[in-house]
C-alpha cells in the first residue's frame, strides 16, 4: 500500500513578452539546482490557480493574474509524489522594463531558450507545449 502523501502543486507559468518568469531551485530543495517556475504546494482546499498566483507573489514578488490551466501533470518522483497544475499567468501590472528585471532571483528567458535550461522531468510536457505555442513567428 502506497503511503506517500500525494502534494497538489499550483505552478504560475509567467508570459511575457514570449519570456518566462524561471528561477534555479536552492540547495535545500528537493531537485536542488533545477530550474523551475513559481510555485509551490496548494494549502488546504486551494484552488490550484490562487496557489499558483499566491506562490508567485511569495516567491518573486509579482502579482500576476492566472488565465488558464495549460496542463495537469501526475509524476512521482523519489521525494514525493505530485500532481502539477501549469497555470499560464500574466502580469498584473506591465511595465516597460518588467523582463530586464530580476524578481528575488528570478529571471526572464524567452522561450526558445528553456530547452536549454535543466527543469525538472514533469516539466517536459510543458516545455514542448510553451515551444509549440510561443515560439513561432
Amino acid at each position: 500500500m502506497n503511503t506517500r502523501k500525494t502534494n497538489q502543486i499550483g505552478i504560475a507559468v509567467v508570459e511575457c513578452q514570449r519570456h518566462f518568469l524561471v528561477g534555479i531551485r536552492d540547495t535545500e530543495s528537493p531537485l536542488p539546482g533545477y530550474h523551475e517556475f513559481p510555485g509551490g504546494k496548494c494549502l488546504t482546499d486551494e484552488p490550484a490557480s490562487l496557489c499558483a498566483i499566491r506562490e508567485c507573489r511569495e516567491e518573486t514578488g509579482l502579482e500576476v493574474i492566472a488565465l488558464k490551466e495549460l496542463l495537469y501533470q501526475e509524476h512521482s518522483y523519489e521525494h514525493a509524489d505530485v500532481k502539477l497544475h501549469f497555470w499560464l499567468c500574466q502580469p498584473a501590472h506591465l511595465q516597460e522594463d518588467l523582463i530586464d528585471q530580476n524578481l528575488k532571483g528570478f529571471n526572464w528567458f524567452p522561450v526558445k531558450s528553456l530547452p536549454e535550461l535543466q527543469f525538472p522531468e514533469a516539466n517536459r510536457g510543458l516545455i514542448e507545449l510553451l515551444l509549440s505555442t510561443y515560439a513561432t513567428g
